[in-house]
């Protein structure tokens, strides 16, 4: 018979959540929090106009009194967290987690936003509901850190339920009980396997948006004194169990250590490149090799060095990831990165279109990239890029990127963020006046007394 502990891993930390103050976020966490909401504001309007997000619209909205960011129709609270998380994830450009590749900006700012503009919540209530959200989803990826993605299931997708539920939970204002239950109902809610890995197709691109508005219902059920399992964490038939192949961890303090004290939601990476985590320091590698004059013509082959828990997804079927079947496919293969790096010097949304990955000479370059594992490889503690290039002449380029541009260890630039903001807004088709206008709400929404102000953003600002 199980021994059920006294205090478990979610009342833990819904204990702090809900007594957190914003006074007691430090200035890093706010500061990441709004670098993040603004790459999500730029990410939902790129996104608008492209078929996916279409599709999403017209099978699973709902009317209501909510915002699909450039879309005119206002929806409901739950369509517009899957909607809005759709969009922000779907072009795998946005904000990722480097202790393992979750993506939290994308699944919690949606979900707190969406309840923030349908509850009349203030600024305050959304910083607190977003930095509960993002920081319960880092702890939780660190725990397995492999496991997830090795059973088959996508980390942003399943973790990202249940902190979007702890995060909405916290916005709303909720009492200990009403959280620790939001939280064990979510577990019933977080799903999401890596299949779309085999040839690119679309369901990745839904996991931020479900597991949003998953922690959207989960926190109201949770309000409306609906019961979960407070043990949902470490319980004998909890998460990890069900979502991790590793080993049963049986050490939860990494969801519960020093809570106020240190903080993983400050460590928040973003993506200078429109594609996987894992496939940017490759291309960083890719630029600098054509940066020495080297062109495509010139090399025989690419060898890079990889970590082992990459290649399942980013590797292999190599015959896959040497010709992606789908422009989303692309973004998940160091083949095809290398080989657009080199030739294109960027990895921006241009490079992932249908047209530019059936591309000859693209396909015939990344058809001469190959890995070998690298047993010293720090993945997924660090992500780091590699490649030798043997050139036609017999000489050999070797090129090394020691960690993600863009994370803890090279952090891009306020103004390196507020150019891609900027750009992704003009892929949407947005002009520069709506940019700014979107560009002023994101840096000003903890002051907010309320959301209504979202209603703006509903338009096609052409």
């Amino acid at each position: 018979m199980t021994d059920f502990p006294e205090t478990s891993v979610s009342q833990e930390f819904s204990t702090w959540a809900t007594s957190l103050t914003c006074d007691l976020i430090p200035k890093e966490v706010e500061n990441a929090i709004g670098n993040a909401v603004l790459d999500y504001a730029g990410l939902c309007v790129s996104a608008r106009n492209l078929d996916y997000v279409g599709a999403m619209i017209r099978a699973c909205s709902a009317p209501g009194n909510c915002t699909a960011i450039g879309h005119e129709t206002p929806v409901d609270v739950a369509s517009a967290a899957l909607i809005n998380g759709t969009a922000a994830h779907g072009e795998d450009y946005d904000d990722t987690f480097e202790g393992t590749p979750v993506h939290t900006g994308a699944v919690i700012i949606p979900a707190v936003l969406a309840v923030a503009e349908q509850f009349d919540l203030s600024g305050v209530d959304a910083l607190r509901g977003i930095a509960v959200g993002t920081e319960l989803m880092c702890r939780m990826a660190l725990v397995a850190p492999m496991g997830v993605h090795r059973a088959g299931f996508h980390p942003t997708a399943a973790i990202g339920a249940i902190s979007a539920a702890a995060g909405v939970s916290a916005a709303l204002g909720s009492t200990k009980q009403e959280m620790t239950d939001a939280i064990g109902i979510s577990g019933s809610f977080a799903s999401g396997i890596i299949e779309y890995l085999a040839e690119g197709s679309w369901t990745k691109r839904l996991h931020a948006g479900w597991a949003a508005q998953s922690g959207v219902r989960a926190a109201l059920l949770g309000r409306e004194k609906f019961m979960g399992p407070r043990t949902v964490m470490e319980g004998e038939h909890g998460f990890f169990y069900g979502f991790s192949s590793a080993t049963i961890p049986n050490d939860f303090t990494k969801i519960t250590e020093d809570l106020g004290q240190s903080w993983h939601a400050a460590n928040i990476a973003f993506k200078p490149y429109a594609c996987g985590t894992m496939t940017q320091p490759f291309i960083d590698c890719a630029i600098q090799l054509a940066r020495q004059g080297i062109s495509p013509d010139d090399i025989a082959s690419i060898t890079c060095k990889v970590g082992e828990g990459t290649v399942h997804r980013l590797w292999e079927p190599l015959s896959e990831k040497r010709n992606p079947s789908t422009a989303y496919s692309a973004k998940f293969s160091v083949p095809y990165c290398v080989a657009a790096g080199i030739i294109d010097q960027a990895a921006g949304l241009a490079q992932f279109t249908d047209e530019r990955v059936a591309d000859q000479a693209v396909r015939d370059l990344a058809n001469r990239v190959s890995y070998e594992i690298d047993p010293e490889n720090e993945y997924p503690a660090n992500y780091s890029g590699h490649l030798r290039a043997t050139l036609r002449d017999g000489n050999e380029r070797e090129i090394e990127q020691p960690h993600m541009r863009g994370g803890a260890r090279e952090s891009l630039s306020r103004n390196e963020l507020v150019t891609k903001f900027k750009a992704n807004v003009a892929f949407g088709g947005w002009p520069d006046s709506a940019a700014n206008q979107l560009q002023s709400f994101c840096e000003g929404f903890t002051q907010s007394d309320d959301f209504k102000e979202l209603s703006e953003f509903r338009s096609s600002a052409e």
